[in-house]
Parts: C-alpha cells; structure tokens; sequence
C-alpha cells in the first residue's frame, strides 16, 4: 500500500476570512489537515514548500466562463482554457451553456460533465440554459450536481435570447437554483444598432459601443428581472454590471448567504474605460460594453461597500481574426482567466483594493452563493485548493507566454506586479514556477443545498 501524499506549506502569508496569519499549511491527500503558525511533520513522504513570506491565497472561483466546448474548439476548449486558469491561480469554474450545440438539455449537460472529466486541468461545473421552450429539461436538473441556471435577457454568442415574459415568469417561479442573467435590454440595443448602421454602415467607431449597448439598455434589463425575482421569490444573480446605475439596485444590509438577489462585477469592467477604445478597439469589445469612467468609479465603490458580490472574468475567446473585423462583424468577449488574479493584485498595489478584499471576492463569496461544498476557503477539513503568490516580482504580458489557445491578451504589454508561483488543486502541486503536472487532480464541483 502507498504512503499517503502530503505537503507542507511553510512561511506564507495565509489570507483567509479578513485576516492574514504568517503560519504553515499541512495537507495530506486532497484535504487540508492543519492551519497553523508553526507545523514540524517528521516524515519522508511530505514535500515542503517554503512559501517565504508570500501570499497563500484559497483557490479563485470563477462563476462565470465560456470555455467554448463543444462545437466552438477553434476559440478555446476546456482542456487549454482550465490549464491557463490554473495558470492564473483559478481552480475551480463554472462554464457557461452558448456552446454548440446548447447546453440547454441534460443530455448535453451529461456530455459537457464527460468531457471535463478527461480533460480539464481545474476543478468544474456547469450552468444549464434556459430557453423560452425547455422548461420540462430545467425541471430535471439536479441542484446538488449543478451550479445553476443561466438565462441571456440579452443577445450574445451563441444567441440563447429569452424574450418570452410568460416564460421568464414560469423560469422564476419553478426553479430554487441559482438563476445567472445577462441583462441588456434587447429592443433598446437593436434602436440604437440601427441608428448607428444608418450613420456609419458596417465600420462603426468602437468608442460608439456604450451607446448602442447603453446604460439605459442594461438598466432596464437589469431592473426587470429584479422586479420579477421579487414578485417570484427566485434567486437571482445578476452577471457582469457595467454601470454605476445599476448598483443601486442591489444591497449591502444583508450577509451575502441570506441574500436572494445578488450581483458580479468582471475585471474588465474594473480595469477598462471607454477611454481605451481608441488603442484597444474590438480587443476591448465586452457585452455589456466597457463604459464610461464614471461607470467604473461606481462598480469600484458597490464593489467594497457590498452592494456588488463577486468579482469574476466572463472569460470569452475569440480568435485574433474574428476579433479584427470591423464592428458589426467583431464578436464580443475576450480571454482573461491567465490574468485576472494578478490584475486585480495590481489594483492591491495601486491602493484600491486589499488582498484579503480580493479573497473574500473572488474565493469566498463564490462559493457561499453557489454553496460549493468545501471550497473557497483555507481551512481544515476543506479541500486543499490554494495558490501562493509572490506580490512583487514583475512580469510582463507577451505572445510567448500567454497560454489561452487564442494567443491573445487585452493586457498584452501589461507588466504585472505580482506573479502566481504555484497552484495547489486537491492536494496535489499541478503548477509551479511557470511548470505544469502532469498529475490530473481535477474534480467536479458539489454543492451544499
């Protein structure tokens, strides 16, 4: 019989629950035995890491992904895309239903599950699509085994539109998961398309992006589905807001797990304004659009009062070519799970953010919304899920080392502060000092409910 495989954390600055304790972390086989200032394990069969006095953060929850599998490979998949967010210090994340074909039946749900379990090199789950004619398949999923439901109130890739309201009231009112909305109000959108093709055809501006997918567009959206969450007692969670407007419509008055109604702000909207369009152009193009700076200050302050939940990327490749078309033909998204971390350190380093602030983002809050079991925390008994970051060792976005399958950054030519050094997953060392396991330690998430 084999000795258990175990590992000795030494020396780090462990962030957990608004604190950072200088201590060790033993872990044996996949869970994480002892927290403390001082561990001494006599035995061979323990690797020692010596943390020297860098961060050793939870494992980031990302609740919000496209890896573009099935029938999108061309952009990204599940096996190079997890590899670059394990990369990025994220271990665990929820992918999105715009594939191809749609994971809106449990047979395709089942298909996405089979696939990640031979090749993703982080922990995963999946969100089941809502269409305006699948409820019998919504019905059948299983909230233990799922992360949620996710519905597009507006278009995006793979357009998933739910525009029927009879419908969308059926949705809120059959269902007790998690229901993730893209909010963008589709009729305003298309208005403003419209004036804007009638001025420019094809090749419109890129700074016209926020005024064709406007403030007003996701206000409405946004304030719609609340209205309607409160009328059916659903559990909403509203992705990606990009206007300061919107943040009023969420609270800070009530712990995040006695919350029904619930927000996510991504690191695009936090980093970028529609000051960028000019040097960035499509590489910045997100729906919901990159707004204004103003936009940006007011998910900044909803951020850290608590009114908004959880930081995370909606990770979105497209290929280089695809994205350098013109307007009307560029697809919107972009990759981010290599970066999102570091990005959100160097706004540490910047003075607007805390690095327990940072944890409780995008480590706890995820996993209290989505009740993933074990997760999202350094503590015994948890699944050892964890990343050490050293805070200052500069590096800088390039082609080279840039591991999405679509080669390309919107922070090319960032440098970066602080640099993942390892990545813990289940116990096992899978990635360490730019290097990668072999090791498949990957699991599908489980969920408290």
């Amino acid at each position: 019989m084999s000795l258990p495989t175990a590992l000795l954390i030494k020396n780090g600055k462990i962030v957990n629950e608004g604190t950072i304790l200088e201590g060790d972390i033993y872990i044996e086989n996949d869970i994480i035995k002892e927290v403390a200032p001082l561990i001494s394990v006599k035995s061979s069969n323990v690797k020692v890491i010596d943390a020297e006095g860098n961060y050793i953060l939870p494992g980031v929850i990302d609740d919000q992904v496209h890896f573009r599998e099935p029938g999108l490979t061309h952009k990204g998949d599940i096996g190079s895309e997890s590899k670059a967010a394990i990369a990025g210090g994220i271990t665990s994340f929820i992918e999105m239903p715009n594939t191809n074909p749609q994971t809106t039946t449990i047979e395709k749900l089942n298909e996405k599950f089979a696939i990640a379990a031979q090749t993703s090199h982080a922990n995963y789950s999946f969100m089941f699509g809502g269409t305006n004619d699948n409820l019998d398949e919504i019905l059948k999923v299983n909230p233990k085994e799922v992360a949620g439901l996710k519905l597009f109130l507006g278009s995006s890739t793979g357009n998933m539109l739910v525009d029927n309201p009879a419908v969308l009231e059926k949705i809120f009112s059959s269902t007790d998961m998690v229901i993730s909305v893209h909010c963008e109000d589709e009729e305003t959108i298309k208005a403003n398309l419209k004036t804007h093709t009638d001025k420019y055809g094809d090749d419109i501006p890129l700074k016209c992006h926020p005024v064709i997918r406007s403030e007003e567009a996701c206000y409405i959206s946004s304030s719609k589905a609340i209205e309607l969450a409160k009328k059916t007692g659903a559990r909403l969670h509203v992705f990606h807001l990009s206007t300061a407007k919107e943040t009023a419509l969420f609270t800070n008055k009530i712990p995040l797990k006695d919350k029904k109604i619930t927000s996510e702000v991504c690191i695009h909207h936090l980093w970028f304004s529609d000051a960028d369009y000019d040097k960035k152009g499509t590489h910045i193009k997100w729906n919901p659009a990159v707004k204004s700076d103003k936009d940006r200050e007011g998910l900044w302050k909803a951020l850290l009062d608590g009114r908004i939940d959880v930081i995370a990327t909606d990770h979105a490749p497209h290929t280089l070519d695809e994205k350098n078309n013109v307007y009307t033909q560029a697809p919107s998204g972009g990759p981010l799970v290599q970066h999102a971390l570091v990005a959100m350190l160097e706004m540490h380093h910047q003075g607007k953010i805390t690095v327990p602030k940072i944890v409780e983002k995008m480590c706890h809050n995820p996993a209290i919304l989505f009740q993933v079991e074990k997760r999202g925390y350094i503590k015994e008994g948890y699944f050892a899920d964890m990343v050490i970051v050293d805070i200052n060792n500069p590096w800088t976005v390039k082609k080279e080392n840039i591991l999405y399958k679509c080669k390309w950054s919107p922070f090319e030519g960032a440098t970066f502060k602080s640099r993942v050094t390892h990545t813990i997953l289940n116990g096992s060392l899978v990635f360490e000092q730019n290097k990668f396991s072999t090791e498949k330690a990957a699991k599908r998430l489980t969920f408290n409910r």
